[in-house]
């Protein structure tokens, strides 16, 4: 299948990627969007992290008096003074750093919830082509692994910006109001480390992006091991599947690793800065602390404010790769919340029609491989429809197209007068209720799985739906009854007790449109007679549309529709086909001489 032009293919190193937008406006986008709600919070969390880094400085300048007059001058009077400042400015430190980590971090924690909730609302209206085309693993890293990663943007970058920014301004002013020349010898090696830094910043964004992208194949792995245990087991593939996961967890933490290792190098880079400022200080301030030009108190509150400001440089030179590493994430987000649908109510949405089904010359492509071709044909309302033919020859994708997963490239489906396409999504799908051969049951009680053919139904209607499809019968026999779980994909079920559910559902529905995906097809005897009679009973009175593989559901049929390569072959009544001795009678002899069932 190919993607359409409104599709993105995500984590796929093979295609050729749109150009990201520029780092700036996805940051803008970020703060209008998720952010600027919080701005009054914002503003008192920088106040409290502008007191919290100015301490440092005031700190630093505090350690003259203490050695000039204190330690050297021997001064006692100043003893207690010095002392309550410095411990006050050490508790005024600690009260502002808790209030500002608690206000960043809870609005980090708001955000990223609300990214994570934008997030899969956004994918809920995308288009079931998208979900084919991209893995479940991926893009649960994309909700939960990136959104993840821009929390610590929040908790680590957020505080140092604001925190060490004012640290490092309140600490210079210690350092030149102390010597102007020891400053500028301190700081001669800030140009040099320019260039390398930005080098480094590149290659911090792009190993972090293509880590993001390993990290979403490895969830993806995993997803297929889980889901396909059963496969793995019965086959023996415990080694071939462990071989796999090494191989791909050896690409990921060889990214991670080259991200991790061209985030250290910065802090590297400051700390050969910091001994070329050192040694130049000592040399040239030692020798003026001996010759009696500058005090002890002097040197040690210049020396403890460049010692001080290694940690907020080092810090900031950190933001600067957390923003790198949280721009890639932020990419990766955008590239999904840009993605559009396809599949658009229109502007004036005409009101559903009840009448006949009919499609009318349609035809239907994925890619270059087409598979309807001018298909045409009605179901009666109120009358039950069989389409048989063999794999591949469209029968799924008419589910898709009335039900609008998809829209025809031509032709149109209509229901009485009114087209698909014409009328709200919404109200098509209202009408509409589905009965597979795979049973979508979630990890909750029977009662529930039933409630969701009509969300707003009583508990006498879920009750009257469980006992039509003879849900009751196995249902009453655990101590929970309708309250019972089903366990992870309906697994604590059996396959026939997971279909009955399935028909509950769509009893529940009571929609006039009846699709049924031949839900009996891997059945055993028993479990099919108790099926097949809760689907008789759901689609008495409603317009049937079915996807055959057993006789006695064709047989039934008002009306049978045989399909080959997209289109129709010949229709009729049972009878009437078997006199015709057509394809349906070939596909009849080979099912009763036991060849194959009705594809």
């Amino acid at each position: 299948m190919q993607p359409s032009d409104r599709t993105i293919l995500l984590d796929n190193p093979g295609q050729k990627q749109p150009k990201a937008p520029h780092p700036g406006l996805l940051l803008r986008r970020l703060w209008q969007e998720h952010v600027s709600t919080y701005w009054k919070r914002m503003v008192a969390a920088l106040l409290l992290m502008s007191v919290e880094g100015a301490t440092l400085g005031f700190a630093a300048y505090m350690i003259q008096p203490l050695f000039d007059q204190v330690l050297v001058g021997g001064n006692e009077g100043m003893v207690v003074v010095v002392a309550i400042v410095i411990a006050g400015i050490l508790l005024l430190r600690a009260v502002a750093g808790f209030g500002q980590r608690m206000i960043i971090v809870s609005i980090g924690l708001r955000v990223v919830t609300a990214l994570q909730t934008r997030l899969l609302n956004h994918m809920l209206t995308l288009d079931g082509q998208f979900f084919q085309e991209n893995a479940p693993g991926a893009l649960i890293e994309r909700v939960r692994g990136d959104t993840t990663a821009l929390q610590s943007l929040a908790a680590t970058a957020l505080m140092s910006a604001g925190r060490d920014v004012i640290a490092l301004i309140s600490l210079l002013a210690v350092m030149f109001l102390n010597d102007l020349q020891w400053s500028l010898l301190a700081l001669v090696g800030v140009p040099l480390m320019f260039l390398p830094v930005v080098a480094l910043q590149r290659l911090i964004r792009g190993f972090t992006h293509r880590a993001r992208e390993a990290a979403s194949r490895l969830s993806t792995q995993m997803d297929e091991i889980f889901h396909g245990m059963q496969t793995i087991k019965v086959n023996r593939l415990e080694a071939y599947q462990s071989r796999i996961f090494r191989d791909e967890i050896g690409r990921f933490l060889g990214q991670q690793l080259r991200a991790e290792r061209s985030k250290a190098g910065t802090p590297a880079m400051i700390d050969i800065l910091a001994a070329i400022a050192f040694f130049l200080v000592l040399l040239f301030g030692g020798a003026e602390i001996v010759s009696g030009e500058k005090t002890v108190g002097q040197f040690m509150s210049f020396f403890t404010a460049l010692a001080l400001v290694l940690d907020p440089v080092r810090r900031l030179s950190n933001l600067s790769a957390y923003i790198q590493a949280a721009l890639a994430s932020l990419e990766r987000l955008y590239q999904v919340l840009n993605t559009e649908p396809a599949i658009l109510t229109p502007a004036k949405p005409r009101p559903l029609d009840h009448g006949d089904i009919v499609f009318q010359n349609v035809t239907f492509s994925y890619g270059a491989a087409p598979v309807l071709n001018g298909l045409s044909f009605r179901v009666k309302q109120g009358r039950t429809t069989a389409l048989v033919g063999p794999s591949g020859a469209g029968k799924t994708t008419v589910f898709a197209l009335l039900t609008r997963l998809i829209d025809p490239d031509q032709g149109q489906v209509r229901i009485g007068d009114v087209a698909t396409t014409d009328t709200s999504i919404d109200q098509l799908r209202d009408n509409i209720a589905v009965v597979g051969q795979e049973t979508a049951l979630f990890d909750q009680s029977i009662e529930t799985n039933i409630r969701l053919g009509r969300l707003d139904a009583d508990e006498a209607a879920v009750q009257a739906a469980a006992h039509a499809a003879s849900v009751t019968e196995f249902a009453n026999s655990f101590p929970d009854k309708l309250k019972t779980g089903v366990g992870p994909r309906g697994s604590a079920l059996s396959g026939g007790q997971r279909q009955r559910v399935s028909i509950a559902r769509a009893m529940l529905r009571d929609a006039p449109i009846l699709l049924l995906d031949e839900p009996t097809s891997a059945l055993d005897t028993p479990s099919e007679q108790l099926v097949q009679q809760a689907l008789n009973r759901l689609s008495d009175g409603r317009t049937t549309l079915i996807i055959a593989h057993r006789l006695s559901t064709v047989r039934d049929a008002d009306l049978i529709v045989v399909m080959d390569r997209g289109r129709v072959l010949e229709q009729g009544t049972h009878g009437e086909l078997m006199e015709q001795g057509g394809a349906y009678a070939r596909l009849h002899a080979l099912q009763l001489a036991g060849v194959g069932p009705l594809l």
